[in-house]
């Protein structure tokens, strides 16, 4: 039998349900084996801490290095955990909305912290419009700001899991993700400013800071807020 399937068909046979104790509260563990040089660990929306590593890493082993990385790993458990409460609650614009459904009104309407729509479809037409109406009027200010001989790439505006923003010299444009509308302008600006930057110096060095800065004085501290 080769030798990698007798080692995962082993694997599976011995497998058990596995948790561990991090900071005061017990997490379950599963760990997924694979042809793996490296070992790498991250929580999942189920708050599990997911280990992938080779077929010849001991869970022994495994535990260990949970233990040893404890601070990293409840740090990942906290975003988790954030990203959960505000995945079940509704926010604009840095604001959380209570949402009701009202079918006899005609379009979307905002009173105090409340958000009545007619429909799911509307209230998503209602958000489509704002965020290409509100992400333009910011890019246009902070475009007119820049002191820097820059072009003006196109801007868009995207869903993504991982990035804030893009710039992409290849098809000259801007990309903003559509998140953004849940959260205060300030992050919004932080973001917008950072692309433009990027015309500037297409590159992370002290002098593409130095520009972010320049526009954006409290940069390390919003950049420290969007990862938490």
């Amino acid at each position: 039998m080769h030798m990698v399937l007798f080692l995962k068909l082993c694997y599976n046979i011995f497998m058990k349900n596995l948790e561990i104790k991090i900071h005061g509260t017990y997490y379950p563990v599963v760990i997924d084996k694979k042809k793996n040089k490296n070992t790498y660990i991250r929580v999942n929306q189920d708050l599990e801490i997911y280990v992938t590593t080779s077929y010849f890493t001991t869970n022994k082993a495994i535990m260990k290095l949970i233990k040893e990385n404890e601070d990293s790993i409840q740090r990942m458990i906290d975003k988790r955990k954030k990203e959960l409460i505000r995945k079940d609650q509704f926010y604009y614009l840095g604001q959380e909305y209570e949402i009701y459904m009202m079918p006899t009104n005609q379009q979307v309407e905002i009173i105090d912290q409340t958000i009545l729509i007619p429909s799911e479809k509307e209230l998503q037409k209602f958000l489509k419009k704002q965020m290409k109406e509100i992400f333009t009027a910011h890019y246009d200010y902070w475009y007119s700001k820049f002191e820097e001989p820059i072009h003006k790439p196109k801007l868009k505006f995207r869903k993504m899991k991982t990035r804030w923003g893009v710039c992409n010299r290849r098809d000259d444009s801007i990309t903003l993700n559509t998140k953004l509308l849940e959260y205060d302008t300030k992050y919004l600006d932080y973001v917008i400013i950072h692309e433009l930057s990027h015309l500037v110096h297409f590159d992370h060095s002290a002098d593409f800071w130095n520009v972010v800065g320049k526009y954006c004085r409290d940069y390390k501290i919003l950049r420290k807020e969007m990862r938490e």
